[in-house]
């Protein structure tokens, strides 16, 4: 279980791309998606909880995860409500709601109005965006 970085907000650009790799910056840093269908997380069954691959902050639980068939892990709510931040997010033509780290501001994806919960979200999110410490582990 990785530490989570207490002031992400100090760190350069230069910074996280030393720490993160190209992939994971172009999705936490540059707001980019990963394909569909492959990440290694969207059918992880295990359980546990889901970290910011930028910061270490716990952002997700096996328990809100489900499968949504999008291709990429879904999850019915944030592991906390302070967990994560919601943008509006304007670009390719569309308006969405962006979801990002509420610790470092990375980009983890969106959230939309489809899903199975009570709340009726459906928390779309890269697996590259995503690290996974199963139940049990220290």
């Amino acid at each position: 279980m990785a530490d989570i970085i207490a002031n992400p907000e100090q760190l350069s650009e230069a910074d996280w791309r030393e720490r993160l790799t190209p992939e994971q910056y172009h999705v936490l840093r540059e707001a980019g998606t990963e394909r569909a269908f492959a990440g290694k997380y969207d059918k992880n069954k295990a359980d546990g909880q889901y970290r910011c691959a930028g910061c270490g902050k716990v952002v997700f639980e096996s328990k809100a995860k489900y499968d949504s068939g999008s291709g990429w892990p879904s999850f019915t709510k944030p592991a906390e409500d302070s967990a994560v931040e919601e943008n509006r997010d304007t670009s390719h033509g569309m308006v969405r709601t962006e979801v990002v780290c509420a610790n470092c501001d990375g980009h983890l994806g969106h959230v939309f109005p489809d899903g199975p919960g009570e709340n009726g979200l459906r928390y779309c999110i890269n697996s590259i965006a995503l690290e996974f410490d199963a139940a049990g582990e220290k």
